[in-house]
């Protein structure tokens, strides 16, 4: 069961991750990032961040870029935060197919 203060920070960070990869992927065409979901460790020191890949054929490819360049966008995202967080947490990236999983599930409904 997730606290307040989780819920608070998990919406805190799934705003700014957002602005940060539609910030980035304005330099990509074509693509497009957004933050699905993010889950807070109770400590506060863990934050696993869910995202959605569009086209979703691109998604382990800008996975694997988000993963190398994790510590880039934590600065990023601490300098946004500095003033609501003491500490920025770890970041975890995951492709969220839940999408997938419903479009999936439409088509074998639709046979």
């Amino acid at each position: 069961m997730e606290s307040t203060r989780q819920a608070k920070i998990s919406r805190l960070l799934q705003k700014e991750l957002s602005e940060i990869f539609r910030q980035q992927t304005a330099k990509t065409n074509g693509v497009l990032i957004s933050v699905s979901a993010v889950r807070v460790s109770p400590d506060l020191s863990i934050a696993r961040a869910y995202l959605s890949v569009f086209p979703s054929e691109k998604g382990e490819e800008i996975l694997a870029n988000i993963n190398r360049t994790s510590q880039q966008i934590r600065y990023a995202l601490a300098q946004k935060v500095r003033y609501q967080l003491r500490k920025t947490p770890e970041l975890s990236f995951f492709i969220d197919d839940s999408l997938d999983y419903i479009e999936h599930i439409d088509q074998l409904l639709n046979q």
